[in-house]
């Protein structure tokens, strides 16, 4: 599994208050899971944001973010964000919030 260890770091320090933050292998990266549900996570240098279906063909007009294409079929609601698009803190940390608050909409697992 290849993927960025320090943006995994990053993100870590980003989510450490939550008490159900779980990681998991996942995609060939990693990824961070918040009650049960998948919140983002690092495929190689790219961040996996999972912003939802109403969020997401606002999100891909954002600079540096594509469909997230894993499968070769685009999932709605899930978005790469290039490395880019994250160098700064600011950046990942509003990028993090907003899968956060996300997955936070969703019911209970």
């Amino acid at each position: 599994m290849a993927y960025d260890k320090g943006l995994a770091e990053r993100i870590r320090d980003l989510l450490q208050e939550q008490d159900d933050l779980d990681e998991k292998p996942m995609f060939g990266g990693l990824c961070f899971m918040l009650g049960s549900h998948m919140c983002c996570g690092i495929v190689g240098d790219m961040l996996m944001a999972r912003v939802g279906p109403q969020a997401y063909e606002d999100c891909l007009q954002e600079p540096y973010v594509s469909a997230m294409d894993f499968t070769g079929k685009p999932l709605a609601g899930l978005v790469y964000v290039a490395s880019e698009g994250i160098a700064e803190d600011a950046a990942l940390a509003q990028w993090v919030q907003r899968c956060a608050t996300f997955v936070r909409s969703l019911p209970p697992k």
